[in-house]
């Protein structure tokens, strides 16, 4: 090679050392970046000029021309990050179980200060005052009391429940507005990618960094799968559907309940849209929707990902009573996997027999006593508890939808549509209990103390060990507090495995201020010594034109 071109031999060193000094430079600039990804320069030779070729020679005689930088790339685990998105998806779904029970625990043990244990235990304190003195006055205004207050309690730790669903239904709509935020910037910056790549000079490697940011928070929330085109956009799917590929972005729309509420999840493009007669239209979304909740939540499966399906199967589909748990199989399908469904039923069953055994005593003795005892004056039975009608109306004082068990027998209380006699409110004294003979009925307050001592009651139709009223709320508690141990078990095994392979990958895509100070050495070296070797040339150049010259 000619001396003039060896000067291109170390200008290529001076650009490429150059290069790598700016890589450096950027890695320590963003040393506390989040979600930034170290970068790392690869440096090859140049072609090789051929300037003969010997066969008896190990190899022909050619001339390189010098160094150049082959790439800039991020320095990436692909395994460690699938494997990141996966559990910390697994993590996000018992978290939310996790929280949902904690809060639910909270619910039944303490709510503004009053405990629903207490008012239970004072009416059933007031039942066994009353079987002592069933005719006085003052045992009987303490049993309405403390029924009065048993009702009231009963329907605000429901109505808690209730809230903490309705709080779940929004956090799933702001997930969901999220995801398609996501969506829509990972296809943005799809194309952006394409373009600064397409030539083959450079890899948009700060946008990359920024699109598996958005990969990894895409993680949390659902189970995903992705993959790389060979132009460098990248094909994502949510739950086995696409979400983001390069064409287009696949929205996940949320269908709501017109009576609850409650939010379902689907894919737009795949729902069908059926016309209305005021000129728009609803979506068909049988076949479309984001999760099969009926499929078993297991790991194996990879049922247990993301804290959206977590937020779903917590809040259910609907408000549950004790009606869910007459049917073992509708049971099992719908309600047993819903932590929230599953104690609102149990709940609502504690009540709902409470209420009925009590009214079916006093209905008891009144037929087998015979008028006038425990009659109103139209001779109807009188009623510790009385139903209420739960027809729903809108602003304007139309009836949107009837309650069309209001009127039918006992078997249809709920905490929803439950009070105390009002006219045992006003005047307790009208019980009386005592019978036609002028005598006091205390067999009749004996039947009121079985009622909550027999134990006749399941949990649900899961579980076979009976128990007794005064025991049932104290087992639905037990319940929820041996779930959330669970659940903060898996949850917390979960964490660790998560901190654990995030620390693992910060080891590999994490900048070491030691490393790239360092590699700054190295590459500055390298720089220096390009600059010397330009120097000898320009010397020789120099000698050689001077010589000559003379």
């Amino acid at each position: 090679m000619s001396l003039f071109g060896s000067l291109y031999v170390g200008a290529s060193g001076l650009q490429t050392g150059q290069n790598a000094l700016n890589t450096t430079a950027h890695n320590l600039s963003n040393v506390d970046t989040k979600g930034y990804t170290r970068q790392q320069t690869l440096l090859t030779d140049k072609n090789y000029n051929l300037l003969s070729v010997n066969p008896k020679a190990a190899a022909n005689q050619q001339t390189g021309l010098g160094v150049t930088y082959a790439d800039v790339r991020q320095v990436r685990d692909s395994f460690l990050d699938q494997k990141y998105r996966k559990e910390s998806g697994r993590s996000a779904f018992y978290e939310v179980s996790y929280n949902t029970l904690s809060e639910v625990e909270s619910l039944l043990g303490e709510l503004d200060g009053e405990s629903f244990s207490n008012s239970l235990n004072d009416l059933w304190e007031a039942v066994q005052e009353l079987a002592k003195q069933p005719a006085s006055s003052v045992t009987q205004g303490l049993l309405i009391q403390r029924a009065s207050q048993f009702v009231e309690q009963a329907g605000n730790v429901y109505s808690a429940l209730s809230k903490y669903q309705d709080n779940l239904n929004n956090q799933i709509k702001g997930q969901v507005d999220q995801i398609n935020q996501y969506a829509d910037r990972l296809f943005e910056l799809n194309n952006e990618i394409i373009k600064i790549e397409t030539g083959g000079i450079e890899h948009a490697n700060d946008l990359r960094d920024e699109r598996n940011q958005i990969l990894d928070a895409l993680g949390r929330y659902g189970n995903i799968s992705y993959s790389e085109d060979w132009n460098g956009s990248v094909n994502v799917k949510f739950e086995g559907h696409t979400l983001v590929n390069a064409t287009q972005v696949f929205k996940i729309g949320l269908d709501q309940n017109s009576d609850t509420g409650f939010y379902t999840p689907f894919w737009q493009g795949d729902a069908k849209k059926i016309p209305q007669e005021n000129g728009t239209y609803r979506y068909d979304i049988s076949n479309c929707k984001v999760y099969d909740l009926s499929r078993e939540i297991s790991t194996a499966c990879n049922t247990d990902v993301g804290s959206l399906k977590g937020m779903l199967v917590a809040r259910g589909d609907h408000r549950a009573d004790y009606t869910d748990l007459q049917d073992a199989d509708a049971y099992n399908e719908t309600v047993s996997s819903s932590i929230l469904m599953n104690v609102q039923a149990e709940f609502d069953n504690l009540v709902h027999n409470i209420v009925t055994k009590i009214n079916g005593v006093l209905e008891n003795a009144a037929e087998k006593e015979g008028p006038p005892y425990l009659r109103n004056e139209d001779g109807t039975i009188i009623q510790l508890f009385q139903r209420i009608s739960s027809d729903t109306y809108d602003e304007n004082g139309q009836l949107i939808r009837e309650d069309l068990s209001a009127g039918k027998e006992n078997t249809l209380f709920t905490i929803a549509n439950i009070v105390v006699n009002p006219d045992l409110v006003k005047e307790p004294t009208k019980l009386g209990f005592i019978k036609n003979d002028k005598k006091e009925d205390y067999a009749i307050a004996q039947e009121l103390q079985a009622v909550f001592e027999t134990k006749a009651y399941r949990l649900n139709p899961n579980v076979t060990t009976k128990s007794n009223l005064i025991d049932y709320y104290s087992n639905i508690v037990s319940q929820v507090a041996n779930t959330g141990a669970v659940f903060k078990s898996i949850y917390e095994n979960e964490d660790t495995t998560v901190s654990s392979t995030d620390n693992a990958r910060q080891q590999v895509v994490g900048v070491s201020d030691e490393e790239e100070l360092s590699n700054m050495i190295k590459f500055q070296n390298a720089y220096n010594a390009s600059s010397r070797y330009i120097n000898v040339i320009d010397q020789l150049l120099e000698h050689i034109i001077n010589t000559l010259g003379a």
